[in-house]
């Protein structure tokens, strides 16, 4: 799956009580267009974010990234990420928000990449997602967050392990060209809204607890 970086990602410093421990906060962070593509394929113009990055969008991933913060991806996100991006932040200079986010300290889930990883604070953890995140939130001195890497992040909200889903809507639609629907496969979930805010005019981040309906 494919999705549409173009300078950018974010955080919060937010701890959650379980039991006697204080559990690292896992956020799932994922951008969207108005009709649910996380990407889009073939014959698509649009660019990084849809070309809706605005200077508001900008600086507020800026300042979230800049935050203390493990990443978790999956094994296909991360790939990706190395492609578009490269193995190293110093090719960045531009671009600050992916060169602050290929310095933060990263956890890998996958059972078929081989180590060491190309970023240079990345480590592989094998293994089933739901085990790893699970033993990384009571771990973690540090909230966690995850961008993209779908099938693994339905799992982990599936489990529980989710405490905020993070959606950011760009003003766009892409019935023809749209990719990567960013639920698709998940399942049902009841939504508490958080926080919410319009960036640019446009652009809405939308924060929710999620819990499993039913």
């Amino acid at each position: 799956m494919s999705f549409v970086v173009g300078s950018v990602l974010p955080s919060y410093a937010v701890h959650c009580t379980l039991g006697a421990h204080m559990a690292a906060t896992y956020t799932f962070d994922v951008v969207s267009t108005l009709d649910g593509f996380g990407s889009y394929g073939e014959g698509g113009d649009w660019g990084g974010y849809w070309g809706k990055h605005g200077p508001e969008f900008l600086a507020h991933r800026l300042a979230q990234y800049e935050q203390e913060q493990r990443l978790v991806l999956g094994a296909r996100t991360y790939r990706e990420f190395v492609e578009m991006l490269g193995p190293s932040p110093e090719a960045l200079k531009g671009d600050p928000i992916n060169a602050r986010m290929m310095s933060l300290p990263t956890t890998v889930v996958s059972s078929t990449l081989d180590g060491p990883l190309e970023w240079p604070h990345a480590t592989l953890a094998s293994g089933d997602a739901v085990d790893v995140v699970a033993r990384l939130k009571q771990e973690s001195d540090v909230p966690l967050r995850s961008h993209g890497s779908l099938s693994m992040n339905h799992a982990l909200m599936a489990s529980g392990l989710v405490d905020r889903v993070q959606v950011t809507v760009f003003p766009v639609l892409t019935g023809r060209t749209g990719t990567d629907p960013v639920f698709a496969g998940a399942d049902d979930f009841d939504l508490e809204l958080l926080e919410s805010r319009t960036l640019d005019g446009g652009t809405v981040e939308l924060v929710y607890r999620p819990s499993l309906h039913g």
